[in-house]
């Protein structure tokens, strides 16, 4: 059975940073996409980042490029999101999914984490 667990939220200031990890088991990741979504309250769940392991190219969002960045450790078949210059409107769950296209559509992708919470507030 596929299991995708989400570390690494917490509380954190305005423009500080925090490193997100998505751990995969009993699914390769050799070949394939795994992404980063985020719903906050009252809002729909919305596209944050993804990567196809394949060639690692990545896809951000406009609204956090240039402070994100997601990387993959291949031994660990683990996905990170590092979180740089965080603001409050980045307050949300974040989840990790796994095994779609190179998507921001959520329905794209099977197998999904439980969230993670993260919370930017001074």
């Amino acid at each position: 059975q596929v299991q995708v667990v989400e570390s690494g939220g917490g509380l954190v200031h305005p423009g500080g940073s925090l490193k997100l990890s998505c751990a995969v088991s009993e699914f390769s990741l050799d070949d394939t996409v795994v992404a980063w979504f985020r719903q906050a309250p009252g809002k729909e769940r919305e596209g944050v980042s993804c990567i196809h392991t394949r060639d690692e190219s990545t896809r951000y969002a406009s609204s956090v490029k240039g402070r994100f960045t997601m990387t993959r450790d291949n031994a660990k078949n683990i996905v990170y999101l590092q979180m740089n210059m965080l603001k409050p409107e980045d307050t949300a769950i974040y989840y990790c999914a796994a095994g779609g296209p190179i998507s921001f559509t959520w329905t794209d992708y099977p197998f999904w984490g439980q969230g993670t919470q993260v919370t930017v507030s001074s």
